[in-house]
């Protein structure tokens, strides 16, 4: 990029930092009443009865609210999934409220509308909910069995879904195999827990006719969609804006029952009404991500080549399909793309269980297909005593092989081609920024001194910017200010400085004297939002296509009123200006020519006004990469595990903002780290959560957090006009397995094998118990 600021802030940093950043809780409209819910404490139960009356005597409460109460505003009961797909066998959508049934604990069954939070709170403890329970079942492997309780008590099964993927031919190449080894893993449930959980305000103007709802949400066009269907209503009645969110990470993507329920109160009661989630409820009622087991086999030969891998993976849904299949699917095409593997097969199942739904949390199942990557091949080093990072690059695909087709297809049914990148140089780059050459002789001295030190690795491949297109508008008015508006969503990812900083170097202009509007469907008809690691891609191309348009428009225009050749014109701050001279005239007259000044014809062909809005049309995913070395410590008395050090080489091609990238990859690498050693969603075998406060369910705080050194890799992407991949789930993808890697080698003396993630202190003792038994 021609461009670099690095030195400079986010746009979105000042108003953050000050205080003046504008969250839903931030918002408070005249006459706004409060909202809680009256949720399930049953993992599976009939609804026998719902007893307001206490709930309603309370002083302050408006109303409580059931399905019942719903059905006349609604042209459905239930949520229809966000991802159809001919793999499922049944579909569980989400009921907006619980009617006779509930399926896990958190399932909301009424909606209390209060004067404010405490009494609706207060009211919803008073609601008297008669259960009769069912059995229930946690463990997706038992859900599986015949005889298994069922999840809703109608179905006729628990599979959700099952599929295949693969290409060549599998069985003969491990017919044919001198070696393989198989292996079994499992990847715990874990949660998103972005700082601010999730909410929203709605607000229904009778006078228009018109709904307007402020929402923490990653998706507000979709959200604007699902509220059409449900109500009945046009595009134009429904207004949906996602102000400041504290955090995404994939949750906030899915469309969620008590939206629709507090959209339909505000309508109802003819009040705003205001519902946050509080973090109790994001344990029990936001989705989470995984569990999944997997069991793996892979194929080699004597030098170390991969022949061939299959196995079967089960995947834990959930007791609704809140997005589809994508989870699952994500994690069987993530785990051979970084290595050349000639055959490859993987049986997938998707079981119900009494639990919260299943969706993508950053890395959308990513991350764990390359942790069972991984561990294989540190598995086959072992078993041929060869270095781990030499049989990694044995197999890692070869630079002069890109781009490299897989007979592989997206869910979008385009076809896997890996664009760009260096694969070796990359791990080759990590090993050298850790040191692994000396690390022998470190852990040597280490452990004389009865220190545990281990180092690992692992690669991965990211798919990058999902398409189709995400449209952008680039307009100068008359004030002469610069205004971008895009269906993108800023989630903290920094996505407002990258649109400015990208539509600035088109324009001549500081970046700051651009204003720029995301995550508003009144700004822009359609759009997509942020998930997949897409905006910068998608909306940075549209940006950067339209800021060309306007230049170009702009530059015609003043040509004429400066009686100049364009190519002697150039932009700066505001004004076009004739190339070393003093000859210039404003952004805002050439805008107010264009738009129609008397006396003022346009250039022949020039459409009025100055504007340009663009939909980038790019449907294969760009192919992002990276290698994580992880040293760790681990401590054989107490079985803590101690992270020092993680050395991260990452390519995305081109950097627009390096500062960004850098805060992306290495969150991201921090969310890996509580997925390798803390974060753990326990359920009890009935369905009961047993982690559901901070206190229960450990996240890494900056004590836990290791230095993270990053070093860059550029090989840009001939797949869009700016040569970017997206980053903003990178960091995740690799790290429990370096971790996993790492321990292992610290524990070497003790044969330990690391075959699950998280790794607790217990699980640590007891895998070196194993070995001395």
């Amino acid at each position: 990029m021609s461009h670099k600021s690095v030195e400079t802030p986010r746009l979105e940093d000042e108003p953050l930092l000050r205080g003046k950043g504008r969250f839903v809780d931030d918002i408070h409209l005249p006459g706004m009443l409060e909202a809680a819910f009256v949720r399930s404490a049953e993992p599976h139960a009939l609804i026998r009865h719902v007893d307001k009356a206490a709930a309603l005597a309370l002083p302050g409460v408006h109303a409580v609210l059931t399905l019942d109460d719903l059905r006349p505003y609604l042209t459905a009961e239930r949520l229809a999934v966000g991802l159809p797909s001919p793999a499922y066998r049944q579909q569980a959508d989400r009921a907006i409220l619980a009617g006779d049934e509930v399926v896990h604990v958190g399932e909301p069954i009424a909606i209390v509308v209060a004067e404010s939070r405490y009494v609706a709170e207060d009211a919803a403890a008073l609601v008297d909910v008669s259960y009769e329970p069912l059995p229930a079942v946690s463990d997706c492997r038992a859900a599986l069995a015949v005889d298994a309780p069922r999840v809703h008590r109608k179905a006729p099964h628990n599979l959700a879904a099952e599929f295949k993927l693969g290409y060549g031919e599998v069985d003969q190449a491990f017919a044919q195999a001198p070696r393989m080894l198989r292996r079994q893993f499992w990847l715990h449930r874990g949660g998103s827990h972005s700082v601010e959980c999730r909410g929203l305000v709605a607000r229904h103007d009778e006078t228009e006719d018109r709904l307007t709802v402020w929402n923490s949400t990653q998706t507000p066009h979709a959200g604007r969609q699902m509220l059409c269907d449900l109500l009945g209503r046009h595009e134009k009645q429904i207004r949906v804006i996602a102000p400041e969110i504290g955090g995404g990470f994939g949750p906030k993507l899915v469309f969620y029952p008590e939206e629709a329920a507090t959209v339909v109160a505000a309508i109802l009661l003819h009040r705003p009404v205001k519902w946050i989630e509080d973090r109790r409820e994001h344990f029990v009622a936001t989705t989470q991500e995984r569990d999944q087991y997997w069991d793996v086999e892979i194929a080699f030969d004597e030098t170390a080549r991969i022949l061939g891998v299959r196995g079967t993976l089960i995947h834990d849904h959930g007791a609704h399909t809140a997005r589809g299949v994508n989870v699952p699917y994500g994690s069987v095409a993530a785990m051979p793309l970084a290595y050349d593997i000639p055959a490859y097969g993987m049986e997938i199942r998707l079981a119900l269980t009494n639990k919260v739904a299943v969706t993508p949390v950053r890395g959308a199942g990513q991350p764990q297909g390359v942790f069972a990557m991984e561990r294989l091949i540190d598995a086959m080093a072992r078993e041929l005593g060869l270095c781990r990072a030499e049989v990694r690059r044995r197999n890692l695909v070869a630079t002069d092989k890109m781009p490299y087709g897989r007979p592989l297809k997206t869910r979008g049914n385009i076809q896997v081609v890996l664009d760009s990148g260096d694969y070796p140089l990359c791990q080759q780059k990590a090993l050298d920024g850790a040191g692994w050459a000396d690390f022998p002789a470190r852990q040597q001295a280490a452990r004389k001194a009865g220190r545990h030190l281990g180092i690992g690795l692992a690669n991965y491949v990211e798919g990058t910017g999902r398409g189709p297109y995400e449209p952008v508008t680039v307009r100068i008015g008359a004030s002469g200010k610069i205004q971008v508006e895009s269906s993108a969503v800023a989630m903290g990812q920094g996505t407002k400085t990258m649109l400015a900083e990208l539509v600035a170097a088109q324009l001549g202009h500081d970046r700051t004297g651009i204003t720029v509007t995301t995550g508003d469907t009144d700004a822009i008809a359609l759009g997509f939002g942020g998930f997949n690691s897409r905006q910068a891609v998608m909306a940075g191309s549209s940006a950067h296509v339209a800021a060309l348009a306007v230049r170009a428009k702009l530059l015609r225009v003043a040509g004429q009123m400066l009686e100049a050749a364009e190519q002697d014109l150039e932009l700066d701050q505001g004004a076009v200006r004739v190339k070393g001279s003093d000859l210039r005239v404003s952004f805002g007259d050439v805008v107010r020519a264009a738009s129609g000044t008397p006396g003022y014809q346009l250039p022949k062909g020039v459409a009025p006004g100055m504007e340009a809005t663009e939909h980038v049309v790019i449907d294969p995913m760009t192919y992002s990469n990276g290698c994580a070395v992880a040293e760790v410590e681990v401590d054989i008395e107490t079985g803590e595990v101690t992270a020092r050090r993680i050395v991260f080489v990452h390519d995305c091609g081109n950097v627009i903002n390096p500062m960004i990238v850098d805060g992306q990859v290495i969150g991201g690498a921090v969310h890996g780290l509580g997925n390798a050693l803390f974060e753990r969603m326990c359920f009890d075998a009935g369905g009961q959560p047993l982690t559901t406060t901070l206190a229960d369910y450990l996240l890494p705080m900056a004590a836990e957090v290791p230095a993270i050194e990053m070093i860059h890799m550029c090989s840009p992407t001939p797949l869009n006009p700016l040569g970017i991949k997206g980053v903003g789930e990178s960091g995740v993808l690799p790290i429990a397995a370096a971790v996993a890697s790492a321990i292992e080698d610290a524990l070497a003396p003790f044969g330990v094998e690391v075959t699950q993630a998280p790794v607790s202190p217990v699980d640590v003792l007891a895998m070196i118990k194993r070995h001395e038994l």
